[in-house]
């Protein structure tokens, strides 16, 4: 019976109505507080897990995990291409030409990338495929100049499919005339659009075209390839340079596009770590909560302890009180946490709907909606941590109220 009467007495004391209201007040708010921490702490997360997955399937879907490349080119890249593709992580390979440039139509310039693909490999490395707003990667016929703009770019030169587009490489040409800077006509043939600065500053072309451009013969500049997990980009990178031997060089998207994913990563942390003092400052609050307790129920403790309890069990009582406040207030946060999360991008677009406010401008952010990605491993991290914070709230109150003398108590009762 003595083994059961501190969870007894504990989950009573949770349940009893205080004659001082304010005791019962702080109570109720330590639990609000503790609720609401940690469910926008899940739902915060959430969001910034949604970024974090939507810059990586469409960033990192449009640049490729990883480039080998070799000394003055590669002129038998199919050969390689179905020998890398046996590799393990390895699950596509395709051939590219890269030439920075300028393109000029109705008086603009706008700087980009041009990539000289194979639209019949593409499919293997990227998702441009499903990113074109208009046109298609088979328009790019070798021999053609069509060339296919990011959504910013087009927009920026003011010019659609259909209309002509001026490309100027820094490449100079030797003519009778004297020396010219090398340009070509191109016909915008196609338009895509995946977000961030990749719309403005990048563009297609068939392979065979920018060879010609280039001068290059039957050269590509090297192999992008696709990778079954990202994460391991460049371990599999070196191991395929050192395969390959002198000559070769790889980059693969840490070099790239890692510092974006790294801030990400610490935006991440650092918000969750400020959050967390929100459930910490709620968890704490349980600690003013039960000194009020113990100040209350000084009568309590002290026939208690005339009965035969224990000190061992009056602190046992208070932290059985105090843990039940916070466990209510956990399950509770948790469960409004992951509807949220879970519910986020509909409640936002509704909201929009309504008010006609839209909060992400697809003009100015890569995605038009609130993404969210719910993940259990910071549900129970979160659990656990609020879980820690409210079992440290608890001893210190318990520990007074082990230390009241019954003598000194009754003596004026």
């Amino acid at each position: 019976m003595l083994d059961r009467l501190p969870f007894l007495i504990g989950l009573r004391y949770v349940r009893a109505k205080r004659r001082n209201h304010f005791i019962s007040f702080i109570s109720l708010t330590s639990m609000l507080g503790l609720m609401l921490g940690v469910a926008v702490l899940i739902l915060v997360l959430s969001v910034m897990n949604g970024f974090d997955h939507e810059l990586r399937t469409r960033i990192l879907g449009m640049v490729p995990h990883t480039r080998i490349e070799a000394q003055g080119g590669m002129t038998d890249w199919k050969a390689l291409a179905e020998r890398l593709e046996k590799r393990d992580h390895v699950i596509g390979a395709a051939p590219f030409v890269q030439q920075q440039g300028m393109f000029s139509s109705n008086g603009r310039t706008q700087g980009a990338m041009v990539n000289g693909i194979k639209p019949s490999y593409e499919s293997k490395v990227s998702i441009i495929d499903e990113h074109m707003t208009q046109g298609s990667l088979d328009d790019l016929a070798p021999g053609e100049w069509n060339v296919v703009l990011g959504d910013l770019l087009a927009r920026n030169l003011g010019v659609g499919v259909g209309d002509r587009v001026t490309l100027l490489v820094p490449e100079a040409s030797i003519t009778p005339g004297g020396v010219f800077p090398r340009f070509k006509r191109f016909t915008v043939s196609g338009i895509f659009k995946v977000g961030a600065d990749l719309d403005a500053r990048l563009a297609y072309a068939n392979i065979h075209d920018m060879q010609t451009l280039g001068r290059m013969g039957d050269t590509v500049g090297g192999l992008r390839l696709e990778l079954d997990d990202l994460f391991k980009a460049g371990a599999v990178t070196n191991e395929i340079v050192n395969d390959l031997g002198s000559g070769y060089r790889g980059v693969d998207w840490t070099y790239t596009h890692g510092n974006l994913f790294q801030a990400i990563q610490m935006e991440k942390r650092m918000i969750g770590l400020l959050l967390m003092v929100i459930v910490a400052v709620a968890a704490f609050n349980i600690v003013s909560t039960l000194v009020m307790v113990v100040t209350d129920k000084h009568a309590d403790i002290a026939i208690l302890r005339t009965i035969g309890a224990k000190p061992g069990t009056i602190m046992r009582i208070f932290m059985v009180q105090g843990m039940a406040i916070g466990i209510i207030g956990i399950v509770v946060g948790v469960a409004l946490g992951i509807v949220l999360a879970l519910s986020v991008s509909d409640l936002i677009a509704w909201f929009e709907a309504l008010t006609g406010i839209q909060f992400l401008d697809p003009n100015v952010y890569f995605i038009s909606y609130l993404p969210s990605q719910l993940r259990l491993s910071d549900v129970g991290i979160i659990a656990g941590s609020a879980f820690v914070l409210t079992f440290l709230s608890t001893l210190y109150p318990a520990w007074r109220a082990a230390r009241i003398q019954p003598a000194e108590v009754l003596r004026y009762e």
